[in-house]
């Protein structure tokens, strides 16, 4: 009983989508240690500050879209704790309080651990309190920006922007436009496993009033558009290493491109909205890989 309940949420945390939070910490932490600035202990407070609050958004939500009746029957994606009743609302609601209070007290302690100067702090706790919102209106209030659209924009700032630059400057204590590029990156594959997720149930979606930017856009359309996502990305890293890279070393992440573009021509192909169902697991490791290669790149490339 207790392995049963704790599998129903270890579902609920989804954590296959996880390793995206770990890819952009790979690439923040990477790109600082690179320059000879790295601190084992602020990476792995930005890691699990990143990975709870992955976490608050997928628990979010699973409780907005139970309660807006989004998730139902017609939904073709997995059906989770929540919408099987194996949750309940009440159990939820206290998860989601719980790990907004681990997140909080996270980057407390991350920027305690950090020590940037008072500015630095203040900018920081109010980039926190956006991020934790953020993580919560996707789905909840009565107007949730992922039921308009904007969370392909969102998860770029924060998995691609926030993420990479914020880790990068915790560890360096500066900040260099040039991080945008690779940030930008990283943070387009994020985008990529979203779109998946919604194309997938465009149709539902839009049945119950949730405008997502793939709803938007159509099937054929949005798998174009997933096409540019994961193009870009490369293109991001690209001009990052043109302008950058000492070594064929600062390359390395080029070995990740076939991967993508078989996934971009997979998704582009496939005729069925459940075939895009395991596509989004297999692009969350492709993006952790594209980062890892990434990563291992530039600390070769030093």
């Amino acid at each position: 009983m207790a392995l049963s309940s704790f599998s129903v949420w270890l579902d609920a945390t989804r954590p296959k989508t996880l390793l995206l939070a770990v890819a952009a910490l790979l690439c923040g932490n990477s790109l600082a240690a690179a320059q000879g600035h790295f601190s084992p202990a602020i990476a792995l407070l930005t890691l699990l500050t990143a990975v709870l609050l992955q976490i608050l958004s997928n628990l979010a939500n699973d409780y907005g879209d139970v309660r807006k009746g989004t998730d139902n029957r017609h939904r073709l994606g997995p059906q989770r704790g929540l919408q099987q009743g194996r949750i309940s609302l009440t159990a939820m609601r206290t998860a989601i309080g719980l790990i907004l209070t681990l997140t909080t007290l996270s980057g407390i302690t991350l920027l305690w651990l950090a020590r940037p100067s008072l500015t630095v702090l203040l900018s920081f706790v109010a980039l926190g309190g956006v991020s934790i919102l953020a993580a919560l209106a996707y789905t909840l209030g009565t107007k949730p920006y992922g039921y308009r659209g904007l969370g392909d924009p969102a998860v770029l700032i924060f998995f691609g922007w926030v993420a990479v630059g914020g880790s990068y400057y915790l560890q360096s204590q500066q900040f260099h436009w040039l991080i945008l590029l690779p940030a930008t990156a990283s943070g387009l594959l994020a985008v990529g496993v979203l779109n998946l997720n919604n194309l997938r149930d465009i149709e539902n979606d839009r049945a119950c009033g949730k405008l997502t930017l793939a709803a938007r856009l159509g099937p054929e359309a949005g798998r174009w558009y997933h096409l540019l996502l994961l193009v870009f990305s490369l293109l991001g890293f690209t001009a990052y290493a043109l302008l950058m890279a000492r070594s064929a070393w600062g390359w390395l992440f080029l070995l990740a491109a076939p991967w993508l573009l078989t996934h971009a021509n997979q998704v582009l192909t496939t005729q069925h909205a459940q075939s895009l169902a395991p596509m989004l697991g297999l692009l969350a490791k492709i993006a952790l890989m594209t980062n890892l290669l990434f990563a291992i790149g530039l600390l070769a490339d030093r």
